[in-house]
């Protein structure tokens, strides 16, 4: 599927279609197009991006793999930047990406995915709404999306906060296997999300020290409102990556903790009644010749011997505070 945007500046009006607006974009040389590709077969898509835009048939291919790290590389007509869109939408957070290549010409941005992308959708519905923003030029509408894709980043992971600070308090009241469980799963994710934000942050930042001359000077300060919103996004992971490994060691001593406590207490219960058992084996061995055997009050005497045993024991593990 192909979706475009056809933007006039004489006129300044805007038309919203399919491949259909190509040739119309190639007949009015002031004119401006937004090509997004989702879900296209894969040649025919190549086919139009080489015909009709010029795109370098390497950078396609790049664009198209469902794996590859973020990149940024320029071309005599076009600047490619590669970067990872987040795919999901729902509240909860998890590590999702997908693809988004971004190709930047004098006269057109060219957007390519594998799957829906709602910074897409969101930038289109913004570029629909008024014309000031087509009306920028390519470049302000890229960068418009990766503010948006920065914005995306940070708001997923701000809204792990306040999870991990119930889980912090959860820990230390009423700890649960679950919450390890929950953590783990925390952590492997925001080392997804911190690397991927690392090479974004690579990405931005060569870009505002080599601007290439698809993006024009004056776009310098969008340039870096970008970079600074991926730099906060990959600190906020780094630092949530850090915080969880600190509940999943903190859950790990509480566990430890309590399982020292269980431990001592048997210990002591065992403590108190070796004697105890002690003293029951042997008067409960059948020899004839035991003095103790006839004392009419030998039982009472050795029963009052192993209670005296373990109130002085306990009083002693009372004292030392081990009770």
């Amino acid at each position: 599927m192909i979706r475009t945007i056809l933007f006039s500046p004489s006129t300044g009006s805007i038309k919203t279609g399919s491949d259909d607006l190509l040739e119309a974009w190639q007949r009015e040389p002031d004119s401006l197009l937004w090509a997004d590709f989702a879900d296209h077969e894969p040649q025919s898509e190549e086919q139009v991006m080489v015909s009709g835009f010029g795109l370098h048939p390497l950078a396609i291919h790049d664009a198209q793999r469902d794996r590859h790290p973020p990149k940024i590389e320029a071309f005599a007509d076009n600047v490619f930047i590669l970067l990872k869109g987040l795919g999901t939408v729902s509240d909860e957070f998890e590590f999702g990406t997908i693809q988004l290549a971004l190709f930047i010409g004098q006269r057109f941005l060219v957007t390519r995915h594998s799957v829906h992308s709602r910074s897409i959708d969101m930038l289109r519905a913004e570029a629909e709404q008024g014309r000031s923003l087509l009306a920028s030029g390519p470049d302000a509408l890229a960068l418009r999306l990766c503010r948006i894709m920065a914005d995306r980043y940070t708001k997923k992971l701000l809204a792990l906060e306040p999870r991990l600070d119930d889980i912090e308090r959860e820990i230390v009241e009423h700890p649960d296997d679950s919450m390890l469980t929950e953590l783990i799963g925390y952590k492997t994710d925001l080392r997804k999300f911190r690397r991927v934000l690392v090479y974004h942050v690579q990405v931005f930042s060569e870009l505002a020290k080599n601007p290439p001359p698809q993006v024009r000077p004056e776009r310098v300060h969008e340039i870096r409102d970008v970079y600074e919103h991926q730099e906060r996004a990959s600190s906020l992971a780094s630092l949530y990556y850090e915080v969880s490994s600190d509940l999943i060691e903190g859950y790990i001593s509480v566990a430890s903790h309590r399982l020292n406590n269980i431990i001592r207490i048997l210990t002591i219960i065992t403590a108190i009644f070796v004697p105890l058992t002690f003293l029951a084996g042997i008067y409960g061995m059948n020899f004839e010749n035991m003095p103790e055997l006839k004392s009419q009050t030998g039982y009472f005497v050795l029963l009052g011997i192993m209670g005296a045993i373990a109130a002085i024991l306990v009083l002693l593990f009372r004292r030392n505070r081990w009770l």
